[in-house]
């Protein structure tokens, strides 16, 4: 089977995460999405799409792509993650950023984690990570566990 994992990334926790993803599936394409010449669909059999979440809003990038794509998206074995910190309201995310056809027919959606690194961040986003989340200091929460049973519920 082949597979093409797409994300958009604004500090690299999520190409971490595709990466990790890629690294367990037999010669996975990896492709940014803020890079030109997305590879063509048609080429692959499944296709993994990523984003990080910021205050419940994926990147542009990737709903632009999803949207762009949703019919050619119907066809293939479809995984979808998110990354970030805070997974408290997962279900929500993907529902308020995914169209409801494509949630359907996608084999796994899924939170995986992510990595805060205050010297990647902005004084906002620190600022924000300091009242919100309690957090100031470098934190990663990438769950290896839940990548694996995202590649099985994907492959299988």
């Amino acid at each position: 089977m082949k597979t093409l994992i797409l994300y958009a990334t604004k500090q690299g926790s999520t190409r971490e995460i595709a990466r990790r993803i890629a690294d367990r599936m037999d010669g996975a394409v990896l492709h940014d999405l803020n890079e030109a010449g997305v590879p063509p669909l048609s080429e692959f059999d499944c296709v993994i799409v990523g984003s990080p979440v910021y205050a419940g809003t994926i990147r542009k990038e990737v709903k632009s792509f999803v949207s762009q794509n949703a019919i050619i998206l119907r066809d293939k074995r479809l995984g979808l993650f998110l990354s970030g910190i805070n997974a408290d309201k997962e279900n929500e995310c993907f529902d308020a950023n995914f169209p409801q056809d494509i949630m359907r027919m996608a084999k796994a959606a899924n939170f995986l984690g992510g990595i805060f690194d205050p010297a990647k961040a902005g004084f906002t986003e620190r600022l924000i990570m300091k009242a919100v989340a309690r957090q100031s200091g470098y934190m990663n929460t990438i769950d290896d566990g839940k990548i694996e049973q995202f590649v099985e519920a994907v492959t299988a």
